[in-house]
């Protein structure tokens, strides 16, 4: 057989099945999938969908369902072997030599996984008994419970003076020691007449591949005085860690699910987001991120989280990941950085915050522009006409590294609005900024002027939210809080009252409980800001699960929705939410709305809600700032986060304007 299962793997691998169908289908975005129409019979609408996700197409008018290989042979009329040497061809993955041997090197491969099978279970079996004690110990420290050791095959790897435990077991299973080498569980060569085993005293964390079987092993080190930590198999014919990513099969079902991407550094760090909730969670192999793995994580989304520790070492690997993605961004492909608080990694913070920390986080994630920028501005001194001259040739240069032209324009475009800002926060004045890298607050963390559209009379006017902002830079040290921080979740422990569009958000679940079939991970994750609200959201979900979504009717759904919440005690919360909803109710959120009115509401209130919580977390950062530092530069980012909260209020009203002539709509209809 010429073409191996490996190969062919690897070439859906390398394409996803937009990008073939693409070439002769005009597509659509439609949520996670694309549509168009179908390439195989005439029609005018459309009925053809494509799910890079799962790798297929399927035409509803012609019943026609397959890969990227299938829809070659179907279009183009060619047969197997050259549909398979065309895709190859586009992507740029050279033919396997046609030789008789080619079935015998599969079957060579066959067998090698099952060796890695059988070392998977002889590690579990291990951590299972008397002496996987200290493991055990290990693993509780880290809140790692027994389910989840099940989950993740963790196992243990016996400590010295065993040196040929696996060896011996694996040779009582008819396992030649040529294959534990070929595989990396042994090590040996010419001047090690005795291989032994490369794994000693280690937890063990099997790494697979998309289809589950186990490629490689990760080993932590349970004594300090070892040369290495963590320990990683080498290079063998299954495993190359520049390709692969811990805990990918899981990941990649979890995104196309809705959960986001998250890439961490560790494997116990993958494995405490998972525990917390974030299943979309993997990690790089022992190795900073590579040009394929970034290429694994756009095909499960348009811009992952690259979530790394809150060092300097962090730091440097969130820049590197900055620099290796930039010349491979295409439009709607990029990253964000949640950067962790100093010394603690995503492990840390799960054991000490929860969920709630975490999402706390990963809500203040940055853009790849915004991480390019602060990098550049760091610690550098631009008092000279000179130093500006060379940051903005610097800024040109990433920007020129950019393959793309439409982003390569946008990009430069940004950069040099920031460079603007910065140097002349208002409309040309500048000079007095020093470039400092110095703006300190909120736990001494860095801040530098933030990026915002618009020019000098953008922010000109009362805010919306708070009065007056300022024009020019105060007389005296700047006094945190401004009234609409002072009244935020941040500053203080709830608000008197359920805020309007958390009433909204609320109400929208209980008139069409149907919401929670797709959006019920986004539900739990949504930051509420009243007690309140959060233990009404815990009812909803409790009621949910209470066999009232089962009901094909939404009016049915709604009404068991609203008795179980009075049968659990909820009439008192339920009269104070739609107390708070002062204005004309949003058509979207009431009973009765349509479908697509109901979805784009949600969709709406959803952004606006997360966009109004990180912008307040923004706001704080910019007052304590300003507080601290009283330069033109802190003050133009205070009235930028200003101006953006005034959008969002105005947003929020038109949802509320267009709402209400919906629902007038809907009742003349």
């Amino acid at each position: 057989m010429r073409f191996t299962p490996q190969f062919l793997d690897e070439l859906r691998a390398r394409l996803s099945v937009s990008e073939v169908v693409g070439k002769r289908v005009k597509l659509k975005k439609a949520g996670r999938e694309w549509k168009g129409l179908s390439p195989f019979q005439q029609e005018k609408t459309p009925s053809f969908y494509v799910n890079d996700q799962k790798g297929f197409y399927h035409d509803f008018s012609s019943g026609k369902h397959g890969d990227i290989i299938s829809f070659v042979m179907e279009t183009d009329g060619l047969p197997f072997a050259e549909a398979v040497e065309r895709l190859a061809g586009m992507a740029g993955l050279p033919l396997p030599a046609a030789t008789p041997d080619a079935a015998r090197h599969e079957q060579r491969r066959r067998t090698l996984h099952d060796v890695m099978e059988l070392a998977a279970k002889f590690f579990s079996e291990t951590l299972a008994s008397r002496l996987g004690a200290k493991a055990r110990g290990y693993l509780a420290d880290r809140a790692i419970s027994p389910a989840t050791q099940l989950q993740f095959r963790i196992g243990y790897a016996p400590p010295p003076p065993e040196r040929f435990a696996l060896k011996e077991h694996l040779g009582k299973q008819g396992v030649s020691v040529e294959d534990m080498i070929e595989t990396g569980l042994l090590v040996g060569g010419d001047d090690i007449p005795l291989p032994y085993d490369r794994f000693r005293d280690r937890v063990m964390f099997p790494i697979t591949d998309l289809r589950g079987r186990v490629i490689a092993f990760g080993g932590r080190a349970l004594e300090k005085d070892v040369p290495a930590k963590y320990l990683n198999s080498p290079e063998t014919p299954l495993f190359h860690k520049g390709d692969n990513l811990y805990n990918h099969p899981t990941a990649r079902k979890a995104t196309h699910d809705g959960a986001p991407l998250i890439v961490v550094e560790g494997y116990v760090d993958v494995i405490a987001m998972v525990t917390a909730g974030f299943a979309g969670s993997v990690a790089p192999l022992g190795t900073a991120l590579t040009e394929n793995q970034l290429a694994l994580l756009w095909k499960m989304a348009d811009e992952p989280i690259l979530c790394f520790d809150g060092d300097k070492a962090g730091q440097k690997a969130a820049y590197r990941a900055a620099d290796l993605a930039l010349p491979f961004l295409a439009p709607g492909k990029s990253l964000r950085f949640a950067l962790l608080p100093e010394g603690q990694d995503p492990d840390d913070l799960v054991r000490s915050g929860g969920r709630g920390a975490v999402e706390e986080v990963l809500a203040a994630a940055r853009p790849l522009a915004d991480m390019i920028w602060s990098r550049e501005l760091e610690g550098g001194s631009f008092v000279t006409p000179e130093r500006r001259a060379a940051l903005e040739a610097r800024i040109n240069e990433l920007s020129n590294g950019i393959r793309d032209e439409v982003v390569r324009r946008y990009y430069r475009q940004d950069l040099a609005e920031r460079l603007q800002r910065t140097f002349a926060p208002e409309g040309g004045r500048g000079g007095n900024f020093a470039g400092r890298g110095n703006f300190r607050g909120n736990g001494g963390r860095n801040f530098q002027p933030r990026a915002g559209g618009g020019g000098p009379n953008r922010f000109a006017g009362p805010g919306r939210r708070g009065g007056p902002v300022p024009t020019s830079l105060p007389s005296g040290p700047y006094q945190a809080a401004s009234p609409q921080l002072a009244a935020s979740p941040i500053m203080r422990g709830q608000r008197s009252a359920v805020s309007r569009r958390e009433a909204l958000i609320l109400q929208s679940l209980i008139n069409h409980p149907w919401l929670l079939h797709e959006h019920l991970e986004e539900v739990a994750a949504l930051e509420l800001a009243h007690p309140e609200a959060h233990k009404l959201r815990a009812g909803i979900i409790a009621a949910f699960a209470n066999d009232h979504h089962h009901s094909p009717d939404p009016g049915e759904q709604a009404e068991k929705m609203r008795a179980d919440l009075e049968k659990g005690g909820f009439i008192p919360l339920l009269q104070r939410v739609e107390r708070s909803i002062t204005t004309p109710a949003v058509w979207g959120a009431r009973e009765g709305a349509a479908r697509d009115d109901v979805l784009s509401t949600w969709h709406q209130l959803v952004a606006l809600h997360r966009q109004w919580h990180s912008l307040l977390r923004e706001l704080k950062d910019a007052e304590l700032a300003l507080g601290e530092d009283p330069s033109e530069a802190n003050l133009a980012w205070l009235r930028d986060v200003k101006a953006r909260m005034a959008e969002v209020d105005g947003t929020e009203a038109l949802i509320e304007g267009f709402g209400e002539l919906s629902g007038r709509v809907q009742k003349s209809v």
